[in-house]
């Protein structure tokens, strides 16, 4: 199917990729839901962000959070919903990148499947012990396996770091599972944490300032966002550095300044792309603002190796809650909006997501500096997350299930 495919098509058009993925999403007759990588990671990752927030919330409020418990959320943030977000992004990025057939249909179905069997697994994870892990780790050595397979297929060597940071992350869930059953998951959370921050500033230093560049172009502004040079060279190796270290070493004195040279550099990079002047589309406003939160944790980070009166919890927060929680709802509501045929601005249930989903990075950062008022303050900030992507999976649900809108928007 696939040759015959190709040998109907230009050549270039295989190379790009937009010919070859369109017309095999064309060809597609299943389910809406499977048709898009995004569908149903976006959707039911969302749902199960939000879902997730308050199984740990009552946990808490139960009587006190258990060190299992704690492990629990911080595995289902990473490796759970996270993974998802990912899953959707790269499953729906990679094709075009690679000119290769697109994952829909079954094969989708299955990875998926594969995903929501880790869910299950991790909630019933005491009684199935290393059944349940095994089961949890599927999904992510397999999902990595078919970025692999597809990057190195398409012969599209600019991705690779892609594909070693998703391995990377992979294997962070792998010693989370080993640590866990010694007693200490931290190395794997350090590991999985360093793949997802040098993601962010790999793909996020693609995505934000060509999407700044292009709705600035829209309004024929002057001066786009700075290209790609040797600044984010520096930057991107020395984010690379730093995080190694802090992985190997989270409480060596080096690590802190490494840490915080890098945040800054993230900081130096995002004033570069000029998105005080997209300000007036959130939509576009809100990859700034991720990006700036993975900044600022990187700076938290930093300190809390070297000054003890700042917790080790905001730093590891604002690149969770903040970094990850605004960036990828930054990119899911984008990209949900472009592929079902909506117009690229934010409407009001956009606007309240990101708002709700700032809120509640600023006060589970803000949360361990406020002792005896902490716990209200991390009720408050769970019940936020929950708006956030309880949200979208209500506002944008229709959109990524349903067909992609046709005719103007």
């Amino acid at each position: 199917m696939r040759l015959i495919l190709i040998k109907a098509l230009p050549a270039n058009a295989v190379q790009g990729g937009d010919m070859s993925t369109a017309a095999t999403r064309r060809a597609y007759k299943g389910p809406v839901l499977f048709s898009f990588g995004f569908r149903p990671f976006f959707l039911f990752g969302a749902v199960w962000s939000a879902v997730a927030a308050p199984i740990w919330l009552l946990s808490f409020l139960d009587g006190g959070v258990d060190s299992l418990t704690l492990d629990w959320h911080v595995h289902e943030m990473l490796f759970g919903f996270l993974a998802a977000v990912i899953a959707g992004f790269l499953t729906t990025a990679v094709p075009n990148w690679t000119g290769r057939m697109p994952i829909i249909g079954a094969p989708l179905a299955g990875l998926f499947g594969l995903w929501v069997v880790g869910r299950l697994a991790m909630l019933f994870q005491t009684q199935l012990g290393w059944v349940g892990a095994v089961a949890d780790c599927a999904f992510l050595l397999v999902f990595a396996a078919v970025i692999w397979r597809e990057v190195l297929t398409g012969r599209n060597w600019r991705n690779l770091p892609v594909c070693g940071l998703i391995s990377l992350f992979a294997l962070g869930n792998v010693a989370f599972h080993l640590g866990w059953a010694s007693g200490d998951f931290r190395l794997g959370e350090r590991t999985a944490l360093a793949a997802v921050m040098v993601l962010i500033a790999l793909i996020g230093g693609r995505i934000v300032p060509s999407f700044t560049g292009n709705w600035m172009r829209t309004r024929a502004m002057p001066v786009p966002p700075a290209p790609f040079g040797v600044l984010d060279r520096v930057v991107l190796g020395g984010t690379v550095i730093a995080v190694g270290v802090w992985v190997l070493f989270p409480a060596a004195s080096v690590a802190g300044p490494a840490l915080m040279v890098a945040g800054l550099g993230h900081l130096v990079r995002l004033v570069r792309w000029r998105g005080w002047r997209a300000w007036a589309e959130p939509l576009v406003a809100i990859l700034h603002l991720g990006y700036a939160w993975l900044g600022i944790g990187l700076l938290l980070l930093g300190l809390s190796v070297l000054w003890p009166a700042v917790p080790r919890s905001a730093g590891l927060h604002a690149v969770t809650a903040g970094a990850v929680g605004v960036m990828t709802l930054a990119v899911m509501t984008r990209a949900t909006r472009g592929h079902s045929g909506r117009p690229l601005t934010a409407d009001a249930a956009s606007l309240a997501i990101f708002i709700a989903i700032n809120l509640a990075a600023m006060i589970r950062v803000a949360a361990p500096f406020f002792g005896p008022s902490q716990p209200a303050l991390l009720m408050l900030s769970a019940a936020l997350w929950t708006m956030a992507f309880g949200g979208f999976a209500v506002a944008y649900g229709p959109m990524l299930a349903g067909p992609k809108r046709q005719g103007p928007a």
